[in-house]
C-alpha cells in the first residue's frame, strides 16, 4: 500500500482547528488513507471543476476537498456539507 503525504493549505489548517478535538481527529484518520477508493465510514467522490480534478472525501457532516499530486494529498478545504461545493463553481 502506497503512503501518501497530507498537506493542508493554510485554509484547510484553520478550518479543522475549529472543529471538536474528536471529529479532527475523525477526519485526519480518514485522509490518511488510501484517497482514491471509498471504504467504510469514508465516501470518496472525483468530482468536476473548472480547474483542477478535485476530490471529495465524506466524514459524516464534513467534506475534504482535495487534489492529487504523486504521492502528496493537497487538501483545499475542509467544510460543512452545506457549505462545501459553492466554491468549486
Amino acid at each position: 500500500m502506497m503512503k501518501y503525504n497530507v498537506l493542508l493549505s493554510d485554509t484547510a489548517r484553520r478550518q479543522l482547528k475549529s472543529l471538536h478535538a474528536e471529529t479532527q481527529q475523525r477526519i485526519k484518520r480518514a485522509l490518511s488513507e488510501d484517497p482514491y477508493h471509498s471504504r467504510p465510514r469514508a465516501d470518496i467522490k472525483k468530482l468536476v471543476g473548472p480547474k483542477k480534478e478535485y476530490y471529495r472525501l465524506r466524514i459524516g457532516n464534513y467534506r475534504a476537498i482535495y487534489v492529487i499530486k504523486e504521492k502528496d494529498i493537497l487538501v483545499a478545504k475542509i467544510l460543512p456539507r452545506s457549505k462545501a461545493y459553492h466554491w468549486i463553481e
